[in-house]
């Protein structure tokens, strides 16, 4: 495929997202594989978008947890510098469409996971997949967001 052509389908498919989840925009700068995840988790948990971008949070839970996602298609996520979420809900996306959870509780457990660095100049940690897992084992179930009921 030509690049020209490739851009112009990656910006048919961006339009196509934006038409379906007017919430998020599926832009191509950075912000597409987080867009996606947030439109998973709010899917498959029970937590509802921010219209638009919100400092430090991107939805909240009917009992009024905010919630920070994070999504990756890669071996790591970012975590906050300048402030620790509520919640913290980081997923990985495979190249099928399907994802995992990496972590889901509060953002004091994960935020362990980055409690000795020093800042970074882009203001965000990033945590190997591996030790967000293994904060998540110590998360008790009534400390998560909870997954909705499959339909």
């Amino acid at each position: 495929m030509e690049i020209h052509r490739a851009v112009e389908a990656l910006l048919e498919v961006v339009d196509a997202l934006h038409k379906r989840y007017p919430k998020k925009k599926f832009t191509l700068d950075g912000r597409l594989v987080g867009d996606l995840g947030e439109i998973l988790v709010e899917q498959d948990y029970d937590l509802e978008l921010f219209d638009g971008l919100e400092r430090h949070h991107d939805g909240i839970t009917p009992d009024g947890r905010r919630v920070q996602i994070k999504t990756t298609m890669k071996d790591c996520l970012t975590f906050p510098c300048d402030h620790t979420p509520d919640f913290y809900l980081g997923i990985k996306i495979f190249r099928d469409g399907s994802y995992e959870e990496v972590f889901n509780g509060s953002g004091q457990i994960a935020q362990l996971a980055v409690r000795n660095r020093k800042p970074t100049k882009n203001n965000l940690y990033l945590i190997s997949l591996s030790a967000l897992r293994a904060l998540n084992r110590t998360v008790p179930e009534s400390e998560r967001v909870i997954r909705r009921a499959p339909i």
